[in-house]
């Protein structure tokens, strides 16, 4: 659908500001001063990953996909919106003087309100309602395999630091195998030569009274895959998931009966082995657009597609997202990641501050605090604070304030003494109130 123009605002070119709201978990968000340049991606395979695909912004231009705030620095703050989360348009604003012209290319909701943190607030609550639950409930804190054993993790990092865990006196109620346990993008079901078993290891965390949980990317299956090879029809016709794990992605098409079964008996695969909470990852595969079996549009797509993984989890299951188009997603999840990941290192390596870096998780998930409670449980990431990692004390206080979820991924025998303390502290439940 072509962009139209749906307002104008005067703006005080020196305190006027530009609130964008990315498309997904990395996108990145936050509010810009006039003369600013956002942040974009440092190349297409990124655009696709972590950005919007089918609307990259023009240059000079301000973009939010289903929000863009202006705050003209002089009186109430604009807000143009998304009417709701079964349709996201792109929403820009390009200067023309001292205005701004305010452009989508689908229905939006026009309002208005003293402050930006006010109107992110409304925003978020009008946007919610009638689609997620009145409260949240707290949520306990989890140690997560991938900061510290990334893709090579084995049953026997899990065990070990099962055992450290205690000896420490670490809370974490839920254990998280994260990638790495795998054969393929895809091969959910079977195991990596080298990790061992994932049964042993999820009955040795439930055995202590724990919850386990696991990582998946359930609408991607690479090209060097099991999944890819014996059922391409399975995959969406035109779509391409990006590059990533040195193979190209392809999209499952869950309007397909027989994917969807699939994916279904996946899940189930899962809960039958006591596995009740489920990271799922790279969400944003599910809402591209390409040839379906069904008719159906990409964000409805999506949409299902997290049915069918509701499905087969189950009723009382845990669904973290990540990597997710945030709008298309309210109602569907229960934690969500509001920002790019965590990585040792302060600054992103391409300068894209979508990429791994504490720099962009702490940005983005700072300008995303607002949802918490208010559409699920917010994931600003996990906490690593073992003596390598660049600005520790800088990102374990921006872990400590936010209300969302707190989770380890150090292996515990790197912590050193106030890497130690400082993990035992703010292993806490999640707040309930929203922030």
């Amino acid at each position: 659908m072509p962009f139209a123009e749906v307002g104008e605002i005067r703006c005080d070119p020196e305190r006027g500001r530009v609130f964008e709201h990315g498309w997904q978990s990395w996108s990145p968000t936050g509010s810009y001063r006039l003369g600013e340049t956002p942040p974009r991606p440092a190349d297409r395979n990124v655009q696709t990953i972590c950005y919007r695909p089918e609307t990259p912004a023009p240059d000079g231009v301000f973009q939010g996909e289903g929000l863009l705030a202006i705050d003209p620095g002089d009186g109430p703050v604009e807000v143009w919106s998304a009417p709701g989360p079964l349709e996201v348009p792109s929403i820009r604003a390009r200067p023309e003087g001292d205005r701004l012209v305010v452009s989508a290319d689908g229905p939006v909701r026009h309002t208005r309100a003293a402050d930006l943190d006010t109107a992110l607030r409304d925003w978020a609550t009008t946007t919610a309602a009638g689609h997620v639950p009145e409260a949240f409930p707290a949520v306990p804190p989890m140690w997560c395999t991938w900061y510290g054993y990334w893709d090579k993790v084995t049953e026997t990092d899990v065990l070990d630091n099962l055992r450290l865990l205690e000896r420490h006196g670490l809370t974490a109620d839920m254990i998280l195998v994260d990638d790495g346990y795998e054969a393929g993008i895809g091969d959910w079901l079977d195991p990596r030569p080298g990790f061992g078993s994932l049964e042993r290891a999820v009955g040795a965390v439930t055995g202590t009274g724990r919850r386990a949980g696991i990582w998946t990317a359930p609408f991607l299956a690479g090209h060097q895959s099991r999944l890819y090879r014996e059922h391409p029809d399975w995959m969406v016709g035109g779509a391409h998931a990006g590059r990533m794990w040195d193979q190209d992605l392809a999209v499952l098409d869950v309007t397909h009966p027989d994917a969807a079964a699939h994916l279904v008996g996946v899940f189930r695969a899962f809960a039958a082995l006591g596995i009740t909470h489920f990271k799922l990852d790279y969400l944003y595969a599910g809402a591209l657009a390409g040839r379906r079996h069904e008719d159906l549009d990409p964000v409805a797509a999506y949409r299902r597609g997290l049915e069918l993984v509701r499905e087969g989890a189950g009723p009382d299951a845990t669904l973290h997202g990540c990597g997710a188009p945030m709008l298309p997603s309210i109602g569907l999840v229960d934690i969500m990641r509001v920002s790019p990941d965590i990585a040792p290192t302060l600054h992103p390596r391409s300068g894209d501050i979508s990429q791994p870096s504490q720099l962009g998780a702490r940005l983005t998930g700072a300008a995303r605090e607002f949802l918490h409670a208010r559409w699920w449980v917010n994931d600003p990431d996990c906490l690593i604070v073992r003596p390598e990692v660049e600005a520790r004390e800088q990102w374990a206080a921006h872990v400590e304030g936010s209300g969302g979820l707190r989770g380890s991924s150090d292996p515990v025998a790197a912590l050193d003494a106030w890497g130690l303390e400082t993990t035992r502290r703010l292993l806490t439940p999640t707040r309930t109130d929203p922030s």
